[in-house]
C-alpha cells in the first residue's frame, strides 16, 4: 500500500473501516457550522443594503459581532474541555446555529440582528471546535490530506450557500434567503447529526516549555494579521464585485471562492510533505494579497473570478500550514494561541476598515490585501530561522497539533 494511501481503522471483528465517512461527516459539520452558519451573510449583504436598509457601518458591526461570538466560543471550549468532548453541546450549537439563522428575517432592528449574528458566531466556534478535534483524532494515523479533506467542508458549504444565493437573487428577498440558508443548514446538520466528538490526546511532556521564542512570535504575529487582512475580503468581497460588475458575478465569485477552497487544505497539506511550512506560508500569503487587490485594482469579470478563485484556494490552507508550522516549533499551546490571535484579528478587521467604507468597498480590499502581505514578511522572517525538521515530524502533525491544544 501506498504511504499516502489512507489506512483502514480496524473494526471490532478485525475488519478495516475506511476513514472517509468520518472525514464526510466532518466536512458536513464544518459546512453547516462555517461554510454557510458563519460566511453565508456575505452574499446576502449586499441583499441586506438594497431592500432591507442596512448601511455600510451597520454591516460593519453585524460583521463584528459575529467575530466577537466566535472568539467568545473559541475561548469558551479552550478554558472547559468538556465542552469539546460534549455531543449534547455539540447538537445544542448546531440547533442555535439553524435558529439564529432562521431568525434573521423576523426583524429589522440592527439591535438584534447584532445579537444574532453574536450568538451565531459562539455557535459556529464551538461547531468548528469539536469537528476539528474529531477529525484529528480519528484521522490521526492517517496521512494529513485526510484532515485536510474534512476542512474542505467550509469551503463546500461556502459554495452551496453562495449558489442559494445566486440562485434566489431574481426571484427572491433577503429574507427568503436567510430562511433557505436555515434550510440548507438543518439539511447539513442532518447530516452531521451523528458526529462522535473525540476525546482529548493526553498531553506530550516531550517538548520543551519556552516561555520566549522569537521564531513563534513572528508566527503569531504573521498569523494574527492574516485575521485583519483574510476576514475583510472574506465579508466584503461579494459587495466590492457588485460595485463594479453586474449583480450576478459577486454572488458567482463567492461559489468561486468556495469551490476553490474545498481541494486547498489538502493541497497545502502535501506539499508540506516536500517544503518547509513557513516558505509555503509566505507564498500562500503573497498568492491571497494578490487575490485580494485584483478586484480593487482591475475592473470587470475575469479579474474579479480570478481573485476570488487565487483567496479561496489560500484562506484556508493557510490556516493548515500555519498550524503545522506551530506544531513543528513545539511551543506549548501553539495552537490555542494561534486560534486566539488569529480571531482578535477577525474582530478589529472590519472595524478598521470601516472607516474606508464610506469611499466604497475597494479601499477596504487595498487595505486588506496590504495587510496580508505584511503577515507574508512576518512569514519570511520564520523562514529565515525556521528550524530544519524531519519528514516524519511532519507527518505526525495532526496528533501534534491536537497534543499542543491541550497543554
Amino acid at each position: 500500500m501506498s504511504s499516502c494511501a489512507p489506512v483502514p481503522a480496524p473494526r471490532a471483528d478485525g475488519t478495516l473501516l475506511s476513514p472517509w465517512p468520518h472525514v464526510a461527516r466532518v466536512a458536513a459539520t464544518l459546512a453547516a457550522g462555517m461554510g454557510v452558519g458563519r460566511f453565508v451573510y456575505t452574499p446576502i449583504l449586499p441583499l441586506m443594503h438594497a431592500q432591507a436598509g442596512l448601511s455600510t457601518d451597520a454591516g460593519a458591526h453585524l460583521a463584528t459581532a459575529n467575530y466577537v461570538g466566535y472568539f467568545l466560543g473559541a475561548l469558551a471550549a479552550t478554558l472547559l474541555p468538556a465542552l469539546v468532548r460534549s455531543r449534547a453541546v455539540f447538537r445544542g450549537a448546531l440547533v442555535l446555529l439553524i435558529g439564529t439563522l432562521a431568525a434573521m428575517p423576523a426583524t429589522h432592528s440592527t439591535e438584534v440582528w447584532i445579537a444574532l449574528r453574536l450568538l451565531a458566531g459562539v455557535a459556529s466556534a464551538l461547531i468548528f471546535v469539536v469537528a476539528v478535534s474529531s477529525a484529528l483524532g480519528h484521522l490521526r494515523n492517517h496521512p494529513p490530506h485526510l484532515p485536510g479533506w474534512a476542512l474542505g467542508g467550509v469551503g463546500a458549504g461556502i459554495a452551496l450557500s453562495g449558489l442559494l444565493v445566486l440562485a434566489l437573487r431574481s426571484v427572491a428577498d433577503w429574507q427568503v434567503a436567510w430562511w433557505s440558508s436555515a434550510a440548507l443548514a438543518t439539511a447539513l446538520a442532518t447530516a452531521a447529526w451523528n458526529l462522535r466528538p473525540e476525546v482529548p490526546v493526553t498531553p506530550s511532556t516531550d517538548a520543551p516549555e519556552r516561555a520566549v521564542d522569537p521564531w513563534f512570535g513572528a508566527l503569531f504575529v504573521s498569523y494574527t494579521l492574516e485575521g485583519v487582512g483574510y476576514i475583510v475580503a472574506g465579508t466584503f468581497l461579494v459587495a466590492a464585485i457588485g460595485q463594479s460588475s453586474p449583480g450576478w458575478i459577486g454572488s458567482g465569485a463567492w461559489v468561486l471562492v468556495g469551490l476553490a477552497a474545498v481541494p486547498s487544505a489538502a493541497l497545502w497539506a502535501r506539499l508540506g510533505r516536500r517544503w518547509s511550512w513557513p516558505g509555503l506560508l509566505c507564498v500562500a500569503l503573497v498568492i491571497q494579497a494578490v487575490g485580494i487587490a485584483l478586484p480593487a485594482l482591475v475592473g470587470g469579470v475575469a479579474a474579479a473570478l480570478v481573485g476570488a478563485v487565487l483567496f479561496g484556494a489560500t484562506f484556508i490552507g493557510v490556516s493548515t500550514l500555519a498550524l503545522a508550522a506551530g506544531a513543528e516549533l513545539q511551543f506549548p499551546r501553539s495552537v490555542a494561541l494561534l486560534t486566539a490571535g488569529y480571531s482578535v484579528g477577525q474582530i478589529l478587521g472590519p472595524l478598521a476598515v470601516a472607516p474606508l467604507l464610506h469611499h466604497g468597498y475597494r479601499p477596504a480590499l487595498l487595505l486588506a490585501a496590504a495587510v496580508v502581505l505584511t503577515a507574508a514578511t512576518a512569514a519570511a522572517v520564520l523562514r529565515a530561522g525556521f528550524p530544519r525538521r524531519t519528514v516524519a515530524l511532519r507527518h505526525s502533525v495532526p496528533a501534534q497539533e491536537v497534543r499542543a491544544a491541550e497543554r
